[in-house]
């Protein structure tokens, strides 16, 4: 599940820490550790209102190649950080606080990243790992869903699976809005899973025809073929998607269309990488008006922070809204 919180004012600092508290609590995680989640919930709220004025706190649940857990991210479009690692150090503050924040963030998470840039804003990730949990698969993902303003459930949805045909994930937009348009996007979840060790054209035609009772929807499927060095791609409908790879990006061709409805080509195009490829989908919820070259160095962060600035600076509000970003594991 994934919350996101606007925090504008300090009633809400309490909201977010609340919220984090209670999903730590409901996963069964230690209450040391739910002790930790709500102070650092806590703390990224309130550099939110201290440095930006505003911004956002995502709570999220993850499960990739650094194990499983709750992630926490903190989303702002403020002035941003010329020295990150100067405002890691406790005692530096540019707000006349006791400087902690972010150093009680670093101290006390399992894992940290951070994307900052003057004039762009900040991403601030901090990730607490359930115990005894195996790493559940060789991607790093950073994901952001949020739900159509007044609707209590989304119509995207989205998985990755490690098949035999490699690591493969799939994006889909139920047509619309509401319990219909999430009936549609967990079918095509749902033959997804079934129809995993498929090449990508059968796997889609196989997810088009189990759509056929629903409205349809919108899907992307991008998978990381190690052996011939290519990510492969198939897509219907508005899904953006690009590749990032060895310093260049490029968008991931789809046909028009809705599956489940009318789809006249299901077609793969394959893209050739080297190195560990950044691969991203989104939703029409964000603008496909962005280049990652705009932001500098992002494309070589952790993928919660690629997902988390593109939704901070790019979400549409009139709609549901999902970024995914997966990379490969070292």
């Amino acid at each position: 599940m994934t919350v996101v919180n606007s925090v504008r004012d300090a009633s809400e600092v309490g909201e977010a820490r609340r919220a984090a508290a209670g999903l730590a609590r409901r996963k069964g995680l230690a209450q040391d550790a739910e002790a930790r989640i709500a102070l650092v919930a806590t703390e990224l709220a309130t550099n939110l209102l201290k440095h930006a004025g505003e911004g956002l706190v995502v709570i999220n649940e993850f499960a990739d190649a650094d194990g499983s857990g709750i992630e926490l991210l903190a989303l702002d479009k403020g002035p941003g950080m010329a020295d990150v690692a100067r405002c890691l150090t406790d005692g530096f503050s540019t707000a006349g606080s006791p400087g902690t924040g972010l150093g009680a963030v670093t101290r006390v998470s399992d894992s940290y990243a951070i994307y900052s840039r003057p004039g762009v804003g900040t991403v601030v990730m901090a990730r607490f790992l359930a115990p005894n949990v195996d790493p559940p698969g060789a991607l790093e993902i950073g994901v952001v869903i949020d739900t159509y303003p007044g609707e209590s459930v989304c119509g995207d949805g989205w998985i990755t699976m490690n098949g035999r045909k490699g690591e493969t994930l799939l994006l889909v937009d139920g047509s619309g809005h509401g319990s219909h348009a999430a009936h549609a996007a967990e079918t095509a979840t749902r033959a997804f899973a079934d129809n995993i060790d498929k090449e990508c054209v059968p796997l889609v035609e196989a997810i088009h025809r189990a759509l056929a009772p629903t409205r349809g929807a919108a899907l992307a499927v991008a998978r990381i073929d190690g052996a011939a060095r290519v990510i492969r791609f198939v897509g219907v409908g508005n899904i953006g998607a690009v590749l990032s790879n060895g310093g260049e990006a490029r968008r991931m061709a789809s046909y028009n269309g809705t599956a489940g409805h009318v789809a006249p080509r299901i077609r793969e195009f394959t893209y050739p990488f080297t190195g560990r490829p950044l691969v991203i989908l989104h939703s029409d919820g964000l603008s496909a008006r962005w280049e990652i070259a705009t932001y500098p160095g992002l494309a070589a962060s952790h993928p919660s922070l690629v997902a988390g600035l593109l939704f901070r600076h790019h979400r549409r509000v009139r709609d549901d809204a999902t970024v995914v970003a997966i990379r490969a594991a070292p």
